[in-house]
């Protein structure tokens, strides 16, 4: 089953989504269609029972260079939101509508971090600016060898968006992650496997193969723990050991109740592969 928008093309297979972001002449830069698109698809999944990992990736040689330089340039010449001067300046009610316009377009990474299923990056080329933010609120990143990483908003006067300076001081630390921002660095692949912002790096030719495969393995695990795994992941980065280990101890309980559990001990006495069915 597949359904196609202009600048998002979403498929599924094998209990898996794939979501391409499909502007590959601007190297997949984001548009209004793509992020309803993603916020329809994201929110959609989220609650979809036959979905068990969702894939993010790019058409073409980019995986998403973030913002849209060229609508940049048309609302700084007077394009802008409703209350923008002839200057192209913004008024206070424009101000606060484009605060208000991009914050609810920042719940695409917010889904992709916190949702009930295991989130896929695969990083198929340059990842920039806002693309680099959607791809560090994945789980999971699997990079081809050409892929390139640069938070850029230095490089055209922004402070940045969709959650990378909270994702990415995560992933590499206070430290390098002020660096990468300051200084607009772009890094290969396999420093940002080496500062822990990918998982894995792969051929280029084989990454779409590879992150099928992979996807499709935890697509058929024990879901609804993997549910309760990353919602324990989530809280440990901003709780304590106890208010961890009542949170565990709830989950563990719970998801030893489920069909799944029972299937994967009785499987394993067997000496055989358990099948989950998510339930």
């Amino acid at each position: 089953m597949s359904t196609e928008q202009r600048d998002l093309i979403a498929e599924r297979h094998d209990g898996v989504l794939y979501l391409t972001m499909n502007r590959p002449d601007k190297l997949n830069a984001l548009s209004e269609q793509m992020i309803a698109g993603l916020l329809e698809e994201l929110n959609r999944a989220a609650h979809d029972r036959e979905v068990g990992a969702v894939v993010l990736t790019g058409a073409g040689r980019g995986f998403c260079a973030g913002g849209d330089i060229g609508r940049m340039r048309e609302r700084n010449e007077g394009g802008g939101a409703p209350g923008a001067g002839t200057d192209g300046s913004a008024g206070e009610q424009g101000i606060q509508t484009r605060i208000s316009q991009l914050r609810r377009s920042e719940e695409v990474s917010l889904l992709l971090h916190e949702m009930p299923k295991v989130t896929i990056g695969a990083i198929n080329g340059p990842a920039a600016g806002a693309g680099l933010s959607i791809a560090l609120a994945c789980d999971l990143r699997i990079a081809a060898d050409t892929a390139r990483f640069g938070t850029a908003f230095a490089r055209v006067g922004f402070s940045g968006d969709f959650g990378g300076t909270y994702l990415l001081t995560q992933l590499v630390g206070p430290a390098k992650a002020r660096e990468l921002y300051f200084t607009a660095e772009v890094i290969g692949a396999e420093e940002a496997l080496k500062l822990g912002m990918v998982n894995r790096v792969v051929p280029a030719a084989t990454l779409t193969d590879e992150v099928r495969a992979f996807a499709k393995r935890l697509a058929a695990g024990p879901v609804v723990a993997y549910s309760y795994m990353k919602a324990h992941l989530n809280l440990a980065l901003k709780s304590d050991l106890r208010t961890i280990l009542d949170r565990e101890s709830y989950g563990q309980t719970l998801t030893g109740l489920t069909e799944d559990h029972k299937e994967a001990v009785k499987a394993f006495l067997e000496k055989r592969d358990a099948k989950f069915k998510g339930r």
